[in-house]
């Protein structure tokens, strides 16, 4: 199959003016449904792909949102990934992902500023508190909006969980099952979720009269490992919890296998909470009870901020928080007696 270099030979096959055969393929201006059919056959069978990078220079959009991640490897951002791209696809944009431990690297800062130019705009998907990466595209006033950032205010759209209040919401139930001694498993500190989250725990510990006791609070870096980890630490105190509040559903998935390591059972001898209800928290043994936070919402949310700011519209420069709802399942119960 021959491939195309020019515009000129697809409008050639399919019997129209260059422009016309623009038209049809930039999706822009009246094109007729015989000559638009005819003009993508030619471009088909051409193997013609339009240079994207080149519409761009020109000004003309290239219906591409960038979605840029800090590390692809939670489960969390599958979930999101799949309803980003979905709402996307509602309003005739596809996505371009691009996946990194860190932004702030010379070299990652090229790309990102390469695929910053590509695409109309751009979703920074779990950016850390010191990717200089931020700085960058607030200073630019690139078309952006950052996901699940909690850190600190930037003059660009945020969208976030309320991540205290989800905690407390945790906490509060497993205090009204009769748990005193309750520990926290944190995540990471660069996205300011975790934070925010053990903020919530330590509130709703302190309405209840109950102080936080520093051997309850441990790290699980937000993956399964850890949390398994982090797990048989609060297990091996000379007094151990009867409830875990996880920052994660990973990490509740690592707690509960932990727990079953040492022959204990969940909820029996301690209760778990997570947090995020991916779709595997209501299919593991026992049932994750979790806080269940709005993917489709939020998804819809951080792509109709992109859009409007492709569209000409100035940014909502603003911290736009989603509550969260606890869902009970099997892993919560009364504490022993």
């Amino acid at each position: 199959m021959a491939k195309a270099s020019k515009l000129s030979e697809v409008a050639r096959l399919a019997g129209v003016a260059p422009i016309t055969a623009s038209r049809a393929i930039r999706g822009t201006g009246y094109v007729s449904d015989a000559a638009r059919e005819r003009i993508m056959a030619a471009a088909a069978q051409l193997n013609y792909t339009p240079d994207m990078l080149a519409r761009r220079m020109r000004g003309d959009k290239s219906k591409l949102i960038g979605v840029f991640m800090n590390n692809y490897g939670p489960v969390v951002l599958h979930e999101l990934v799949r309803a980003i791209g979905e709402e996307a696809r509602k309003r005739d944009y596809d996505l371009l992902m691009f996946n990194a431990d860190r932004f702030d690297s010379p070299d990652r800062m090229t790309t990102c500023a390469t695929l910053g130019k590509l695409c109309d705009g751009l979703l920074l998907l779990l950016p850390t508190s010191d990717d200089r990466f931020l700085d960058v595209v607030e200073r630019q006033q690139l078309n952006c909006a950052l996901v699940f950032f909690d850190a600190r205010q930037l003059a660009l759209p945020t969208i976030v969980l309320e991540n205290r209040a989800g905690a407390r919401t945790a906490v509060e139930h497993l205090l009204g099952l009769g748990h005193r001694r309750i520990a926290f498993i944190a995540g990471t500190k660069r996205t300011g979720q975790s934070a925010e989250r053990e903020r919530g725990y330590a509130e709703a510990l302190a309405a209840a009269g109950i102080a936080v006791d520093p051997a309850l609070v441990v790290d699980g870096a937000f993956n399964q490992p850890g949390g398994f980890a982090a797990t048989l630490r609060l297990l091996a105190l000379a007094t151990p919890p009867t409830a875990i509040f996880a920052a994660n559903d990973e990490m509740a998935f690592g707690a509960i296998d932990a727990i079953a390591s040492r022959g204990l059972k969940v909820p029996a001898d301690i209760s778990v909470v997570g947090f995020d209800d991916v779709s595997t928290a209501s299919h593991v043994f026992p049932r994750l009870t979790t806080m269940h936070q709005p993917y489709q919402a939020l998804a819809a949310r951080a792509v109709h901020e992109v859009v409007e700011m492709i569209e000409g519209r100035p940014p909502a420069a603003a911290r736009i928080a989603f509550a969260t709802e606890l869902v009970v399942r099997d892993s919560t119960g009364p504490a022993p007696v």
